[in-house]
């Protein structure tokens, strides 16, 4: 018998839309399997060379995994080097991709222009 989290894992997206420093993510969720490859898309505002993206597990604080500006990877943290790449070319959407998904990976997975909407968001 399978249980739907140690079977797959299940990614959300979540763009800030409302703000200023809009975003528009895609696909809005996925489910994968384990050890699968899954694959995030942000496009930025025109205008806009920053990236963040975040994860927010259940029940824990936002988590910063990496930051590009201009397209190049300025901050990451140890679990982004783990099983994450991300890009953020010229003439495309930003992305950012679990190499082999975990169940650990069941998560709220976000891009944001400015780090002010996280703040924002986390204080609501």
């Amino acid at each position: 018998m399978c249980l739907g989290l140690l079977c797959c894992v299940a990614v959300f997206l979540w763009g800030a839309g409302s703000m200023d420093t809009e975003v528009t993510q895609s696909p809005s969720h996925l489910v994968k399997g384990k050890d699968q490859k899954a694959k995030m898309d942000c496009v930025l505002k025109k205008g806009h060379s920053n990236v963040y993206w975040y994860r927010k597990k259940l029940e824990e604080a936002f988590e910063l995994l990496v930051y590009l500006w201009n397209g190049k990877i300025t901050e990451d943290t140890a679990v982004f080097k783990q099983r994450f790449s991300a890009e953020c070319p010229q003439s495309s959407p930003c992305s950012l991709e679990i190499k082999s998904t975990e169940a650990a990976d069941s998560a709220l997975h976000f891009c944001a222009s400015s780090q002010s909407t996280v703040r924002h968001v986390s204080s609501s």
